[in-house]
């Protein structure tokens, strides 16, 4: 991710316990990416490189660049995929090199806020033909991203979590259609909700401490985290209770939208 509440706060191991099905939308996205061979590639908000690795995979001929904000997911992602490059910045202020024919963001964007000034930057940055995909998800009024909203104003911890946030409400898809259609030659633009088949104990729990809850918690005193925790697993599985089977499902909305200029 490129923004944060605290950038070294994230584990890259976290994040990846659930990459099965992390990764799933992002090989979906990449199946609709109306490109044959482009020359460079940058990945942005790239985390721990997996999927930097797979789009060097698809085009290995290609110069692949990952950009994220947290030095602990570079350090993963330069391991993870040794034959690609990687830099640490902003998406606001990162200049290329050279023009890419391709950037990538699977599940970063939503992480900062100002998209009608983001988006607009990004396809101006890419060469007529190039492409813009990006993932997001669209959880923002569901329990998963709700529900620390509401946990943290019970005590004790919630005169460490005011002003807390986590990533940002995206926009509806319209509002995307309106903001980048008038730019770009072609736009293909669609939602999936995914059936997260999740497992272990305390699922949901595991898989926001990757992600969404993260701010929450590092904004925490050590000892207060592991109360936190528990008390939204103790309401996140009433909302997604574990089946008989030991599976947890987890609906996952996702907004995908993929720009040619």
């Amino acid at each position: 991710m490129a923004e944060t509440t605290k950038h070294e706060a994230w584990d890259p191991m976290q994040y990846l316990r659930f990459g099965d099905e992390r990764l799933r939308p992002a090989l979906d996205m990449l199946g609709r990416v109306p490109l044959a061979a482009p020359a460079r590639i940058v990945d942005l908000g790239c985390g721990p490189g997996n999927v930097t690795a797979i789009l060097k995979q698809r085009f290995p001929a290609a110069a692949v660049t990952g950009l994220d904000g947290s030095a602990a997911m570079l350090a993963k992602a330069r391991v993870v995929a040794p034959d690609c490059d990687f830099v640490q910045g902003d998406f606001f202020t990162w200049v290329p090199e050279e023009k890419p024919d391709l950037i990538y963001s699977n599940a970063a964007l939503h992480w900062v806020g100002e998209h009608a000034v983001l988006f607009s930057r990004l396809l101006s940055l890419l060469p007529p033909g190039g492409v813009l995909a990006v993932q997001m998800p669209a959880m923002h009024k569901e329990p998963l991203r709700t529900l620390p909203l509401t946990v943290m104003t019970s005590e004790p911890w919630a005169e460490h979590l005011r002003g807390v946030t986590s990533a940002r409400n995206i926009l509806e898809p319209g509002e995307y259609w309106d903001m980048v259609r008038p730019r770009v030659s072609a736009l293909d633009l669609w939602e999936t909700t995914y059936m997260h088949a999740l497992t272990g104990e305390n699922a949901v729990g595991e898989w926001a401490t990757g992600s969404s809850l993260r701010p929450f918690l590092d904004a925490l005193p050590i000892e207060l985290r592991a109360p936190f925790r528990a008390a939204y697993d103790a309401e996140a599985n009433k909302i997604y209770p574990r089946r008989a089977d030991g599976i947890t499902l987890l609906p996952f909305r996702r907004l995908f939208i993929v720009a040619r200029v």
